[in-house]
């Protein structure tokens, strides 16, 4: 029996059931997309395949439909991006602040 393969959703590179971030794109997984259903979850519960569908790239559920089951990425936002919005939140409070008392 074939075993379930996983790739990026983001760029497509094949990667390993226990890998928490893509090497070739850095992205960090936080779930598994089903391709034949959509069903999304923890990369545990697809171990023998889709738990609501019953789906696997190995076996090829729908005859030679052989989809890999995708990874879905987290979007990683720069750092500067971070600081930035913190900045601005404290502005907005230290003007706030300042204003009312």
């Amino acid at each position: 029996m074939k075993h379930p393969r996983f790739f990026c959703e983001h760029c497509g590179a094949e990667v390993s059931r226990e890998t928490k971030h893509c090497p070739r794109c850095g992205r960090y997984f936080a779930s598994v997309r089903c391709p034949a259903c959509g069903f999304v979850g923890e990369e545990g519960i697809f171990k023998g395949g889709c738990p609501v569908c019953g789906y696997s790239a190995a076996s090829g559920r729908d005859g030679g439909d052989t989809k890999p089951l995708r990874k879905e990425g987290v979007e990683n936002l720069p750092l500067w991006v971070y600081v930035l919005a913190g900045s601005m939140l404290l502005a907005v409070f230290g003007f706030l602040f300042f204003t009312l008392v």
